[in-house]
């Protein structure tokens, strides 16, 4: 059986800090939004399908607005994390995945399908608050320090990314110095 293909696409949104901090030159006084999933319950960044009739920059902006309310700008492209997951369903014959949460190889029963999923990253700019609409994916969404994002994610992959995505975020403050 072929291999399922879905693209999406998301956001890793930036702010200047709320909180007080002694010293925010560079990256220093840099917070960073991060979703957990209401099923698996790990920590990513917003998220989600893309729409036909969408870019990904669309796609990216919509589902950061609907999993958390925060309206964000693009900055630029932050990078893309590729993974495979099992889709249900009562045709599908069994198969081997790799289960990027446990970092191994698993075995499906009947019934589900191979899917792999790659997600396109944008580096955004925080604008404003509003209402999650259809946060039913997300449990939850934090703000952290851009030091404590990587400990929270839970996904390698995610961090791998991550690491590029904060090599960007650097070099933008550094420009501003």
């Amino acid at each position: 059986m072929a291999i399922k293909r879905i693209f999406s696409a998301g956001g890793i949104v930036i702010r200047k800090s709320t909180r007080s901090t002694k010293g925010t030159e560079g990256t220093r006084g840099i917070e960073v939004l991060v979703t957990q999933h209401s099923k698996h319950k790990g920590w990513d960044f917003p998220k989600g399908h893309r729409e036909i009739y969408e870019s990904e920059e669309q796609t990216a902006l919509r589902e950061v607005e609907e999993e958390t309310g925060v309206k964000g700008e693009i900055i630029e492209r932050a990078g893309e994390t590729k993974y495979f997951y099992w889709e249900e369903g009562p045709d599908f014959a069994p198969s081997t995945s790799f289960d990027r949460t446990q970092g191994k190889s698993l075995r499906a029963s009947s019934g589900k399908q191979k899917v792999l999923k790659t997600v396109v990253f944008y580096l955004m700019r925080y604008k404003s608050d509003g209402d999650a609409t259809t946060a039913f994916e997300v449990s939850d969404h934090a703000w952290l320090p851009i030091d404590e994002v990587e400990d929270r994610l839970t996904f390698k992959d995610t961090k791998e990314m991550w690491r590029k995505a904060r090599a960007k975020i650097e070099l933008l403050f550094e420009d501003r110095q």
